[in-house]
C-alpha cells in the first residue's frame, strides 16, 4: 500500500477498533486458480497481535489457497468520500487545488489455517450472530433455527483463522492540507452526510505549523 507518513496509522487500538466497526474484509489470496477476491465478515480476536477468525463456503474456489496457508490479504474499507476543491478557501486565494478521495482503510496480512471442527464452526457463527444482532430488541440466536438445519449448513462451511504478521494503516483525511482547507472540508463533508469521515478530519491549532 502506497503509504506516505502523513497518512500512517499505526496505533494498534485505533487499527482495530477500525476493523470492528467495518468488519465486511475483502479477503485476497493467490493460488493455482490466480488471484481471488471475496467480501467476507470477519471477528477480530485482539489477543497478542491479533488474529481475524471468519468461514467461507466450502466451495469457495478460495478453499485450495486457503489450505495452502500462503500469505493472504485482508482489505477492510473505512468511511470514505469524495473531496470537492470548492470545499477549499484556498481556491479563492489561487486556484491551485484539485479533486481528491479521503478515506480510511487497514490492510492485514498472515498465513491462513482452515478449521473444520463443527464445535469451533458453531461457536464462530453464534458469536458473528451475537455480534451483529446486538442492539436489536428481538435479537436473533442461532439456536432459534432448527437444530438438524443448523448442522447441515455448518457441514457446508469452513473456518479461517489468519494470524496477522502485519497490519497497516491509512488515514487520508487532508492532513496536508492549511488547516483552514480542513476546516472547510470538514464542513463539506458533514452537510454531504458524511458525518463519521468529518468527525476524522482535525482542526488546525494555534501555534501549529501549516503542512
Amino acid at each position: 500500500m502506497y503509504l506516505p507518513a502523513a497518512f500512517k496509522e499505526d496505533r494498534a487500538e485505533v487499527l482495530y477498533e477500525m476493523i470492528r466497526t467495518h468488519p465486511l474484509g475483502t479477503l485476497i489470496t493467490s493460488g493455482a486458480g490466480g488471484l481471488i477476491a471475496n467480501l467476507v465478515p470477519f471477528l477480530l480476536d485482539s489477543s497478542g497481535r491479533g488474529t481475524l477468525l471468519a468461514h467461507v463456503a466450502r466451495a469457495n474456489d478460495q478453499v485450495p489457497a486457503l489450505r495452502e496457508g500462503a500469505e493472504t490479504l485482508v482489505v477492510f474499507q473505512g468511511p470514505q468520500a469524495y473531496v470537492t476543491p470548492s470545499w477549499y478557501p484556498s481556491k479563492a486565494e489561487h486556484g491551485k487545488v484539485v479533486p481528491t478521495w479521503n478515506y480510511v482503510t487497514v490492510q492485514v496480512r498472515g498465513r491462513p489455517r482452515i478449521i473444520e471442527d463443527k464445535a469451533w464452526l458453531r461457536g464462530l457463527v453464534e458469536r458473528l450472530t451475537d455480534t451483529h444482532e446486538a442492539g436489536r430488541q428481538l435479537p436473533w440466536k442461532v439456536a432459534d433455527a432448527p437444530e438438524d438445519y443448523v448442522t447441515g449448513l455448518l457441514g457446508a462451511i469452513v473456518g479461517i483463522e489468519i494470524p496477522i504478521d502485519a497490519i497497516d494503516g491509512k488515514w487520508k483525511v487532508s492532513q496536508n492540507r492549511p488547516g483552514k482547507d480542513r476546516v472547510g472540508v470538514k464542513a463539506g463533508l458533514a452537510a454531504d452526510g458524511h458525518a463519521e469521515l468529518a468527525a476524522l478530519i482535525t482542526p488546525p491549532v494555534d501555534g501549529q505549523p501549516e503542512p
